[in-house]
């Protein structure tokens, strides 16, 4: 039998014969149920605004987004969002409820290095990234939308 010699290529072949199937459905499904779980939980608190607190439909949504955030690193805090996220996988990611836990998380990671060079700037390192991006792509629709009107 000829052995061939160990190189990247035959490394990862070797590599991927012990390796398991990823249960792809199953993660999916997992994620998709989670996901609509946190959803349906952020449609209860605005729902819970509206009746409750007198809020209108509109109005609703500032203090239900707040809610979420404060609830998402809270949960963060105490690590339970850490198990839902490698339980549901993807589905943890909902945009309000996932970025308030990367946010905390690398709050939370950095806080040995002190208040402001640890947590403040670790914070901001993701938040920064983010705040930027939702700016420039604000400024590049709302050009888009002002041409639009000129044209038509």
């Amino acid at each position: 039998m000829d052995k061939q010699p160990l190189n990247e290529q035959n490394f990862e072949k070797a590599v991927k014969s012990y390796q398991p199937k990823p249960p792809y459905v199953l993660n999916c499904i997992k994620a998709f149920i989670v996901g609509g779980l946190i959803c349906v939980f952020g449609e209860l608190l605005s729902q819970m605004y509206v009746h409750w607190f007198d809020y209108s439909e509109e109005n609703a949504m500032n203090p239900t987004v707040a809610t979420l955030i404060l609830l998402a690193a809270l949960a963060t805090g105490f690590g339970v969002y850490d198990k839902l996220g490698q339980f549901a996988g993807a589905g943890s990611a909902v945009p309000v409820t996932g970025f308030a836990n990367s946010i905390t998380s690398a709050a939370l990671e950095h806080k040995s290095e002190g208040l402001v060079l640890g947590v403040a700037t670790n914070l901001f390192k993701l938040a920064g990234s983010v705040i930027v991006f939702g700016v420039v792509a604000a400024y590049v629709l709302g050009i888009i939308r002002y041409v639009w009107s000129l044209i038509f």
